[in-house]
């Protein structure tokens, strides 16, 4: 079977790999977004880690008038019950998760393989990686929510798995109400999930940046 990957930007380590992590980025942007930040991370020269940002197919988007954008899933309503495509939000988490496959198939191990993502790619990477059928070694959820909490099949493989979950404490765009119900959701299925704020809107900060490079470096290490 011929599976076609999406398209990525990816930062190899100055020596072999033997971690992995897979970035999502927002709505209307793209793989390079979180690919900038990599250098405040300062992260050690030689930390085997490969980076990798996939870039959202372009699609029309309803809440921004059906104008075409980089997007992992249409969004019809931003209120707090967010209607949205749910069947276009799995086939991403399914895209990422082919990825997560690519990975292992490069010799990286699951358990060395971080999922991480932004707002709408945040939403993608919970399904992906708590539906995923290998233990993997975090989760990073950052300014985002969990529209498929109801209707996921959680896999028992990711039952241990560290998630950390970011969110701005002004963010007028997913409001910290839903990161908070992302967080509960986590929490009634039985996970631990570490909740962690900032004063920032919808968007990263440095205090942010240093807790993720501090993060990763713990989860890889």
């Amino acid at each position: 079977m011929n599976i076609t990957y999406l398209p990525c930007v990816e930062v190899e380590p100055t020596v072999e790999a033997t971690a992995s992590v897979i970035w999502l980025h927002g709505l209307g942007s793209n793989g390079h977004d979180f690919e900038a930040l990599l250098p405040e991370l300062q992260l050690p020269a030689d930390m085997p880690i490969r980076f990798i940002f996939p870039h959202a197919a372009s699609i029309p988007v309803t809440i921004n008038g059906g104008v075409v954008m980089p997007a992992w899933y249409d969004i019809i309503s931003l209120d707090v019950a967010r209607k949205l495509n749910v069947e276009q939000l799995i086939d991403s988490a399914q895209s990422v998760i082919d990825l997560v496959e690519r990975e292992i198939s490069r010799g990286i191990a699951s358990e060395r393989i971080i999922l991480a993502g932004f707002s709408q790619g945040g939403a993608v990477v919970y399904h992906a990686a708590l539906s995923y059928s290998k233990p993997l070694a975090g989760l990073l959820t950052l300014s985002t929510y969990f529209p498929t909490a109801n209707i996921i099949q959680y896999s028992e493989s990711n039952r241990q798995l560290p998630i950390e979950i970011m969110h701005g404490r002004y963010d007028p765009v997913v409001v910290p109400k839903l990161g908070e119900m992302a967080r509960d959701d986590l929490i009634v299925a039985g996970y631990q999930p570490q909740w962690r704020t900032y004063s920032m809107e919808h968007q990263v900060c440095m205090p942010e940046i240093q807790d993720i490079a501090q993060w990763i470096t713990t989860r890889l290490s």
